[in-house]
């Protein structure tokens, strides 16, 4: 505990502020993530035979190692930030988008076929039927992309990005082991909040009338069983 709070009096500050970059590169590569996956994941639902090729070359994207997807930025953007940028949203991209088409191909029809019947336009039914149906597994791939992306996050300091990969790699070079915790800790601690807050909104846009309590739910499994 001593040699904590030594880590913390002596590099408090930088700790401070590799924790701000990686939460910056973190938001803004998810939050781009978000805003090119969903309104893609509605389009495809609209128009499903290019579902699979699309997926594929989301999938193919994700499949490359993150540390050879960095480097291939640096030709391309050269070193710092927006290649950082780039390659985090390119690698979050995924799970956003298959649960986006997942759920929203998962409403009831039934629905669909009411809320047309009642007079709504499509957009009507998109914003009023279908992403609140589809909201928590849309949330669950959100989730997902948030915790890979802080992970991942950690190696954009090969190209010269910043954020808590700086104390790692500082801490690797100098055979420091307490300089990797360092930088270690506070990124896996980033993953569970980013986490936490994430359930807390799904939980927080469910009505209360539409919300299962753990108990509840287990006492249903006892009675199906």
């Amino acid at each position: 505990m001593n040699v904590l709070f030594q880590l913390l009096r002596d590099h408090g500050q930088t700790l401070l502020e590799k924790t701000g970059e990686h939460i910056t590169l973190s938001l803004a590569a998810l939050g781009i993530a978000c805003i090119l996956s969903i309104p893609l994941g509605v389009v495809l639902v609209r128009h499903r035979r290019w579902a699979g090729p699309v997926m594929a070359v989301a999938s193919v994207i994700q499949t490359i190692p993150s540390l050879a997807l960095l480097g291939f930025m640096i030709p391309l953007l050269g070193i710092g930030k927006l290649p950082a940028l780039v390659a985090l949203t390119l690698y979050a991209i995924l799970p956003v988008l298959r649960n986006t088409y997942t759920g929203l191909c998962e409403v009831d029809p039934a629905l669909l076929e009411a809320a047309v019947g009642m007079g709504m336009r499509r957009r009507q039914v998109l914003w009023k039927v279908e992403l609140p149906v589809s909201r928590s597994v849309i949330l669950a791939g959100v989730r997902t992309s948030a915790v890979q992306t802080i992970g991942v996050a950690t190696l954009a300091t090969f190209i010269g990005a910043g954020g808590l990969g700086d104390l790692i790699m500082r801490g690797i070079d100098m055979i420091d082991t307490q300089m990797i915790l360092l930088g270690t800790i506070p990124a896996a601690l980033l993953a569970i909040i980013f986490d936490l807050l994430l359930v807390g909104l799904d939980r927080l846009c469910t009505p209360k009338g539409l919300r299962v309590r753990p108990s509840t739910r287990s006492s249903q499994r006892r009675q199906a069983a």
